[in-house]
């Protein structure tokens, strides 16, 4: 993440904390971002939670449509980085 940190994207970050409602995320993103880019990430985000439940690949693909290139780059993600995925499924969790 050093990569990316700077003050334009502090600032992004910051955008995303003044969000109050999923109504206000959907605009902001929808402004933001691509229908391919917000579909890729929500696609990740699934691929996240059917990982953590221990679903193998071949089903996942099945259900998501995700490339295995992306199961696994979403697996590494989920083992080795910044814990990202994980706090949000287990707030997302929590909210259930």
């Amino acid at each position: 993440m050093d990569q990316l940190k700077n003050e334009r994207m502090d600032r992004l970050m910051q955008a995303f904390l003044t969000l109050e409602n999923s109504d206000e995320a959907y605009a902001f993103l929808e402004d933001l971002c691509s229908v391919t880019e917000l579909k890729a990430m929500e696609q990740r985000l699934t691929v996240a939670e059917l990982l953590r439940k221990k679903i193998p690949y071949n089903e996942i693909v099945k259900e998501t449509g995700a490339s295995t290139t992306t199961i696994s780059r979403v697996n590494r993600s989920l083992r080795y980085g910044e814990g990202g995925y994980d706090r949000v499924l287990d707030r997302l969790g929590a909210e259930k």
